[in-house]
C-alpha cells in the first residue's frame, strides 16, 4: 500500500544525520599539518625561552635573596604558574575550538602567547622596579600558559581531523615535533647570544634577545594559521546538540566530565610520565648540572639539544608503525623504556663527561618520542568529534601540568633533600609506570569511528 501523503511529509522533513566528511587530499592535509606545526613550534620556542631563561638568570633578575636555591626555586615556580594557568586555557579554547572552530582557537593563542613573551623581553628587572617586577613576569606567564591550554589541541585536531584514512597518527605526529624543534630553536638563539655577549653580558640584558625576536616568529605564524582551512570534521559536529540538563552541561568540558571522566583521567596518566621527562631533561638539567655538579653550560644545552634532535628524527617513523600495528603498542614499549631508562639517564650527569651524557639524553628522548609520537592521535581518538578539542586538550594539559609543570620545582627540593642526580631517575622513573599502567587500562583506537 503507498505511503501517506502525510507520512512522507514527516519522513522528509525528519533531519538526517550528518554524512561523513570526504576525505582530504593529502596535498592539502600536508600542508595543514605542516601549518600547524609552525605554529606548534613557535609556541614552545616562546615556551622553551623562558625555561632555559628561568634556568640561567631570570631567578638572580627578578627574585634575588641571597640565596641561589632559593632563586632558582622561585624562577620554577613562576614557569609551573603558566601551567596552572593551562586547565583556564583549555576552557577557553576548548569551548571556542569545539563551538566556533578549530582554526580561529588556533589564531588567538597564538597571538596571546607572542604579546606576553615579546612583554617578558621588556620588562624591567627587580633591581630596577623592585616588587612590580615579579608581579608583572608572573602575569604573563600566565598568560602564556592560558595560551599553550589551547595550542596543543588545536594544532593535532586540525592535522588529525584532515589526515587521509589510515595516517592520523602520522599527520598528528607532524605537529608533535613542535616541541622539541622549538627547544632547538630556542638553543639556536640562547647559544651563540652567550658566546657573543658572555655569561656576564647575558645575564645584565642579552637575555631579552631571545624574548624580543618572538615578533618576528609569531607574524610568521599568524600568516601561516590564517591561509589554512577549518576542519572538515568540525561543520558536522558543531551543528549537533545535547540536552544541557545542568549548568555543567553548557560548556563542553562540563559534557566532558559527566561523560568520559574515566577517560579523561586514564588519558592524563597516559601522558604524565612523558612530560615528567621532557621538562626535566630539556629545562630542569641544564640549570643543575652547572650549579650542583659543575657540568660545564653547553655541555648540558648540547647534549639536551643532540637528545631533542634524535627524538625529532624517530618521530614520524614511529608514527607511521603506529598507524600500522596500533597505538598502544608502539606507546607502551617507550613507556616500559622509560621505566627502566630514567635512572641510568640521569646517572650519567655524575660521569660530568660530554659523551656519556649526550648517549644517555639522545636513548631518553628517543624512547620519549615513542611515547609521545601517538599519543595525539590517541588522545583525541578517545573522545566524540563534538568534546574532542576540550577532551584531548585537557587530557595533554593536565598531564602537562602534574607531569611537567611542577617537574622543576619537586626536583629542586628533592636535590635540596638527597644531593643525588639519581634521585631524578627515581622520580621520573615512578611517573612513567603511571603513564604504562593507564596505557594497559585504555583501548587500542586506531579502528574507532572517529567523524562522530
Amino acid at each position: 500500500m503507498p505511503d501517506s501523503p502525510a507520512k512522507t511529509a514527516l519522513e522528509t522533513a525528519r533531519p538526517r544525520p550528518a554524512a561523513a566528511p570526504p576525505p582530504e587530499p593529502k596535498s592539502k592535509a600536508a600542508r595543514i599539518a605542516v601549518a600547524s606545526l609552525i605554529g606548534t613550534t613557535i609556541e614552545y620556542y616562546d615556551f622553551a625561552v623562558y625555561g632555559t631563561a628561568a634556568a640561567l638568570v631570570l631567578g638572580p633578575a627578578f627574585f634575588p635573596s641571597g640565596n641561589d636555591t632559593a632563586s632558582s626555586l622561585a624562577a620554577f615556580l613562576t614557569f609551573a604558574a603558566a601551567f596552572l594557568a593551562r586547565p583556564l586555557g583549555v576552557v577557553l579554547f576548548g569551548t571556542i575550538g569545539d563551538r566556533l572552530g578549530r582554526r580561529r582557537a588556533l589564531v588567538t593563542s597564538l597571538l596571546l602567547m607572542g604579546v606576553a613573551t615579546v612583554g617578558v623581553g621588556l620588562l624591567p628587572t627587580y633591581e630596577t622596579a623592585g616588587l612590580l617586577a615579579p608581579v608583572l613576569l608572573v602575569t604573563l606567564r600566565l598568560l602564556q600558559g592560558v595560551s599553550m591550554g589551547g595550542e596543543w589541541g588545536g594544532a593535532v585536531l586540525l592535522s588529525v581531523e584532515h589526515a587521509p584514512p589510515g595516517r592520523r597518527a602520522l599527520y598528528a605526529s607532524i605537529p608533535q615535533a613542535g616541541p622539541s624543534l622549538g627547544f632547538l630553536l630556542s638553543s639556536a638563539v640562547i647559544l651563540p647570544t652567550l658566546h657573543l655577549a658572555g655569561r656576564d653580558g647575558f645575564t645584565h640584558g642579552a637575555w631579552r634577545i631571545p624574548f624580543l625576536l618572538s615578533t618576528v616568529l609569531v607574524l610568521i605564524g599568524l600568516w601561516v594559521r590564517t591561509t589554512v582551512s577549518e576542519s572538515p570534521v568540525f561543520s558536522p559536529a558543531a551543528t549537533r546538540t545535547t540536552p544541557a540538563p545542568t549548568p555543567m552541561s553548557r560548556f563542553p568540558l562540563g559534557v566532558l566530565l559527566q561523560q568520559h571522566p574515566g577517560r579523561l583521567l586514564l588519558g592524563v596518566g597516559a601522558a604524565l610520565g612523558g612530560s615528567a621527562v621532557y621538562y626535566l631533561t630539556i629545562v630542569y638539567s641544564i640549570s643543575y648540572g652547572p650549579k650542583s655538579l659543575d657540568i660545564p653550560q653547553n655541555t648540558m644545552l648540547t647534549a639536551a639539544s643532540v637528545g631533542a634532535a634524535a627524538g625529532i628524527a624517530i618521530t614520524v617513523p614511529a608514527a607511521r608503525l603506529a598507524d600500522r600495528v596500533g597505538r598502544r603498542p608502539v606507546m607502551l614499549t617507550g613507556a616500559v623504556g622509560c621505566v627502566l631508562w630514567a635512572v641510568p639517564m640521569y646517572a650519567s650527569l655524575s660521569s660530568r663527561d660530554a659523551l656519556t651524557i649526550t648517549g644517555a639524553y639522545t636513548v631518553g628522548l628517543v624512547l620519549l618520542a615513542l611515547m609521545f609520537s601517538p599519543v595525539a592521535a590517541f588522545l583525541a581518538e578517545l573522545f566524540p568529534a563534538r568534546l574532542r578539542y576540550t577532551g584531548a586538550s585537557a587530557a595533554f594539559i593536565l598531564a602537562n601540568t602534574f607531569g611537567g609543570g611542577f617537574a622543576p620545582s619537586i626536583a629542586t627540593w628533592l636535590n635540596s633533600q638527597w644531593d643525588s642526580p639519581l634521585v631524578l631517575g627515581f622520580y621520573t622513573g615512578g611517573l612513567c609506570l603511571v603513564s604504562l599502567l593507564c596505557l594497559l587500562a585504555l583501548p587500542e583506537t586506531r579502528d574507532c569511528e572517529f567523524d562522530t
